[in-house]
């Protein structure tokens, strides 16, 4: 049973684009979509967990928004800190669902219970997971992820009522 959706931001949550301006802020872009369906988990009782290999203020903004359980930045073992989130909620590898897009993030992904890529994301990665979903990273994948995994665990009526 997945209790914990665990995700990647750049090439997952957004199409890995950064941006940065003549005074050098960053920018990305989200999709809203996958949006709507992250800040749904909480009320279902998943835990959700960012964890990216890069460092952003938006990020954390944007996981403040989406009310998302477990944030780690600037990440360079993705696996030995999903370890210890899974210490520290009582969870197995078994319990998660995670998605990822490129080399780094591999070794969580071969670990845990049901693994998904983007469509676009390398071939190798793709390979290695038991999803490589239709949607591209940061063009709806991340919501794809979560309807699959609603719908696999028997959620996805629960979801709806949500909304109305």
């Amino acid at each position: 049973m997945i209790k914990l959706f665990v995700f990647d931001v750049d090439g997952c949550m957004s199409d890995g684009s950064i941006i940065y301006d003549t005074n050098g802020c960053e920018s990305k872009i989200f999709d809203v979509k996958d949006g709507f369906a992250m800040i749904s988990l909480a009320p279902l009782g998943f835990k959700s967990a960012i964890i990216t290999g890069r460092e952003s203020a938006i990020v954390a903004r944007r996981a403040k928004e989406l009310q998302i359980s477990h944030l780690y930045q600037n990440v360079k073992d993705k696996k030995s800190v999903l370890q210890e989130i899974l210490k520290k909620e009582g969870l197995g590898f078994e319990n998660v669902a995670a998605i990822g897009d490129d080399f780094n993030d591999l070794r969580l992904l071969r670990s845990v219970g049901h693994s998904f890529a983007p469509n676009d994301a390398n071939e190798i990665v793709k390979k290695s997971v038991t999803t490589v979903l239709s949607k591209n990273g940061g063009r709806g994948a991340v919501r794809e992820m979560i309807e699959i995994v609603l719908a696999k665990e028997q959620k996805m009526q629960e979801w709806i009522t949500l909304w109305q």
